[in-house]
């Protein structure tokens, strides 16, 4: 199986809004694994590594906001090299 890893920065209406647990909960769905937690300046920080299809589909669910409260108005991401060992998707800070 081969996989990748993503760094991922959201900014917009991701704090306060269930964000981070809903992006939790799709990650689960995707077998996608890695952490989320949100920034000082308001952003929300996400690293996951799943399968590239999975991770097309996880990426494209964040870039749409995986909660109906939420709007994402800005989507950074970046490979992350080498994969973190993750063994499941936690929501942290």
């Amino acid at each position: 199986m081969v996989k990748i890893a993503k760094s991922i920065t959201v900014n917009g209406r991701v704090q306060g809004v269930g964000f981070r647990w809903m992006t939790q909960m799709v990650a689960q769905q995707l077998h996608i694994v890695g952490k989320v937690e949100n920034n000082m300046d308001g952003s929300v920080y996400i690293e996951a590594v799943g399968e590239p299809a999975d991770m097309a589909r996880f990426t494209a669910a964040i870039k749409a906001s995986p909660t109906p409260s939420g709007k994402v108005t800005s989507y950074e991401e970046k490979l992350l090299d080498p994969i973190p060992a993750y063994d499941k998707f936690r929501v942290t800070g």
